[in-house]
């Protein structure tokens, strides 16, 4: 990780937070790249293509990007389009807040986990078979994003990340998080929301190792 959290050139003003965040490079079950940005980096798709993103996993219910370009149109609702987008593309769809079910962070872990695990068929109604770099975000890059991606770095990587609290540490940091905003980003309901989905993740994971014969 010695590539500078801080992207040159693409600070959000409006935000105050850096448009796209590096928060781990080359994770090392996969090779890739994790990015935080909050609504103004997932929209801008020549930058995700500049930095190698090719799959943004969307942790917000009250967002949605059209990433569909070459659209075949739908006859009888006009204005609206279908096919596939430029990019890979996942919705988790959190509230940033109370109103989760209870295993929604956990879905959230294993859809993360499913963005960079899944193996496309060859076949042209597949077009968006890259591996590249993973980019996940929320409205703002506060909240939502950062306690997915702290969740995944604590159950994916525990040597580096022995607690939740260690993993939303660092992850405040390479977004740049100010520490007046800590209270509330994450939002406290969702970090005790990961604390349970992790317990959940290492009863499940263990459980599902194979059984060594005697």
């Amino acid at each position: 990780m010695n590539r500078a959290n801080e992207i040159s050139g693409e600070r959000d003003e409006s935000q105050q937070l850096d448009k796209l965040s590096l928060i781990y490079e080359k994770h090392p079950a996969y090779g890739v790249d994790l990015y935080i940005s909050g609504k103004e980096g997932a929209s801008d798709l020549p930058m995700l293509r500049e930095h190698g993103i090719t799959t943004v996993v969307n942790c917000a219910v009250n967002l949605d990007f059209n990433y569909v370009q070459q659209a075949a149109l739908v006859a009888d609702h006009e204005g609206s389009v279908y096919g596939p987008g430029e990019i890979r593309y996942y919705k988790i769809g959190l509230i940033d807040g109370s109103g989760n079910p209870d295993t929604q962070m956990l879905a959230a872990y294993y859809i993360l986990k499913a963005a960079l695990e899944q193996v496309l068929p060859e076949k042209p109604s597949y077009p968006r078979r890259e591996h590249g770099s993973v980019l996940i975000n929320c409205r703002g890059g506060r909240s939502r994003s950062v306690v997915v991606v702290s969740l995944f770095l604590h159950s994916t990587l525990p040597q580096e990340f022995p607690t939740l609290e260690s993993a939303v540490a660092f992850v405040r940091t390479q977004r740049s998080l100010p520490e007046t905003e800590w209270y509330k980003a994450p939002k406290p309901v969702l970090i005790e929301a990961a604390r349970q989905a992790a317990a959940w993740i290492r009863g499940i994971e263990e459980n599902s190792r194979p059984v060594r014969s005697k």
